[in-house]
């Protein structure tokens, strides 16, 4: 055995000696009151100190200057999307895991594809409250043939279910968002979750969790907080030459939404708008809205007020959808992150005031970082394109391939970045070799433009793959029987922006490190600032928590707590 080696041997063991002692010597600690788990979505690690500039106190400050920060930390799956994400931070596994290997997958036995977390044995509460197909901007809703939601998808257990079972199910677990991915994916099997619904203009849930909703949730939607913001607009907090983009307020690449525009300010139009809801979430309105639910539930169900720890996720969603649509280095990116900071320490000093600090661990990161517009990077001399695939099955080199097995249908049934589904009954009545086609067709799809890699679901069941790490990332996000045919890279800086008709400026999804590196911070009870360097993964989060608590880890977790935070939170 090489020197090398046996030194990482012997520094993997120290680590896991120190790591169990902490663990052991927390399970003496008082179990803290309530962990609050917080996930922005589509926040890259470097973008809360790239505006911290003018930041005030108590939001990412607080984080910043009392928090354990992990400043290398990456989602190590190759498929980095929202319910990718949230899943592998609830459950501390990889998607070829927990199963969440995507937002949308085929499936296989019904022909048709799959939303998520939908769930037909279950339905909204709120009639009417499910997916507005004509007014959703949101491609993978549209894919819901249901307004029913349940976690049933996620194979095996994440943190809060660990915790209800450590806790004999006295622990209150909720998880609250404006996606319903993005709370019912760290709600787990055992919490329950609320979600913003665009139709209602409401937080809803469904049967899965309720026969029917507490009156605190009725007498909270009775409030038709969003008519607040009716006639009103999103105005920039400072004046426009103080940021860092105040110059860049109009921008060819931005998706000028009708009635919104890509322009500050940008207006919400009346309630009776048909995009008015859209619009909130859209803006920082999103995230006031999910803060102040979360409020109103952490009061009514009295949310950290016994011996007993409780979880609340709360996963805010504004920062994907400004991303999306107007890109992370944009004038609107930067001021919703100012009101992100805003929102968050108006967060922390209401927990503070009702629990205190000091009884709360507070962990915030997120589902994925998020792609630069290439026509900003063109402007700095970085090369960077849009990819067109909506007509790949119908190129010369499809075609050939069609000839040369004697198809005469579509080849491709499918493709949802990054899964390339094949049209099996017409292989299986051809009496093809579905790995001879696969094989064949990841030969002709490398040649397309922008494509960098495509790798074949037979040749990752069969190992007959490099040992690379984009390839482990692409392993860790294989699940056989929700994974397409063929999982396909696209090069850096290289995406799909066409949203079933909506041209939008950027989009997440892709294994390089802008789509995978975010932030991971531990804050609250007895754990002081420090800035570790240190690469961790994302993975490390719920295994974590479970250590804190005294809890096992997840059933699927593929490591263990991270030391710093074990070491920093006994005193």
């Amino acid at each position: 055995m090489k020197t090398q080696q046996i030194q990482s041997l012997l520094v993997t063991a120290l680590v896991c000696a120190l790591a169990s002692t902490a663990t052991n010597t927390r399970a003496a600690e008082p179990a803290p009151r309530l962990v609050l788990q917080i996930t922005v979505d589509q926040l890259r690690g470097d973008l809360p100190g790239r505006y911290a500039k003018h930041m005030g106190q108590g939001g990412w400050r607080y984080l910043m200057d009392h928090g354990i920060w992990y400043a290398d930390a990456h989602h190590a799956h190759a498929n980095t999307e929202t319910i990718v994400g949230h899943t592998t931070l609830a459950t501390g596994a990889d998607p070829a895991v927990h199963g969440m290997i995507g937002n949308v997958w085929l499936d296989r036995l019904t022909g048709s594809l799959t939303y998520n977390i939908e769930d037909p044995k279950y339905h909204t509460l709120t009639p009417g409250s499910g997916v507005n197909k004509a007014t959703e901007i949101d491609p993978t809703q549209k894919i819901a043939k249901s307004d029913g939601r349940s976690p049933a998808a996620i194979l095996g257990s994440t943190f809060s279910d660990e915790l209800a079972i450590h806790t004999g199910g006295r622990a209150k677990i909720f998880g609250v968002s404006v996606k319903d991915r993005g709370a019912v994916s760290m709600a787990g099997h055992a919490g329950k979750a609320f979600w913003f619904s665009k139709a209602s203009g409401e937080f809803v849930t469904s049967s899965n969790y309720y026969d029917r909703y507490p009156a605190w949730v009725d007498a909270f939607n009775k409030q038709k907080l969003p008519a607040a913001y009716a006639d009103k607009s999103w105005e920039l907090m400072h004046e426009k030459s103080t940021y860092l983009f105040g110059d860049a307020d109009d921008k060819p690449w931005e998706t000028a939404m009708p009635g919104y525009g890509r322009i500050f300010p940008h207006a919400y139009g009346p309630v009776t708008g048909t995009y008015f809801t859209t619009f909130l979430t859209l803006s920082p309105a999103g995230d006031e809205l999910t803060l102040a639910f979360a409020k109103a539930l952490m009061d009514a169900e009295k949310i950290g007020e016994d011996e007993v720890t409780d979880y609340l996720s709360i996963s805010f969603s504004s920062t994907d959808y400004v991303g999306h649509i107007f890109s992370p280095s944009s004038l609107e990116a930067e001021d919703n992150q100012l009101r992100l900071d805003r929102t968050l320490a108006d967060l922390f000093a209401y927990v503070d005031k009702r629990i205190g600090l000091k009884n709360v661990v507070i962990v915030l990161s997120a589902d994925h970082g998020g792609p630069e517009a290439p026509g900003y990077l063109n402007a700095l001399g970085i090369e960077a394109k849009y990819i067109a695939t909506e007509k790949w099955d119908k190129s010369p080199t499809i075609s050939s391939l069609k000839e040369k097995f004697g198809i005469g249908q579509e080849l491709i049934q499918s493709f949802r970045q990054p899964y390339v589904y094949l049209n099996r009954e017409v292989i299986r009545e051809k009496g093809l070799d579905a790995a001879v086609v696969e094989k064949a067709v990841v030969k002709e799809l490398v040649k397309f433009e922008g494509v960098s890699m495509a790798i074949s679901s037979t040749a990752l069941n069969e190992g007959k793959v490099p040992n690379t790490p984009l390839i482990q990332s692409v392993l860790r996000n294989f699940n056989p029987r929700r994974s397409g045919d063929i999982f396909l890279v696209f090069e850096p800086h290289c995406f799909i922006n066409d949203f079933d008709g909506l041209i939008v400026a950027c989009t997440h999804g892709a294994p390089w490190r802008y789509d995978t590196f975010v932030p991971v911070v531990f804050a609250g009870g007895n754990l002081t600032g420090q800035r570790v360097y240190r690469p961790i993964e994302t993975v490390d989060v719920a295994p974590t928590l479970s250590a804190i608590v005294g809890a096992k880890p997840p059933s699927g977790s593929r490591t263990g707590p991270l030391l710093e935070v074990m070491r920093g939170s006994v005193k």
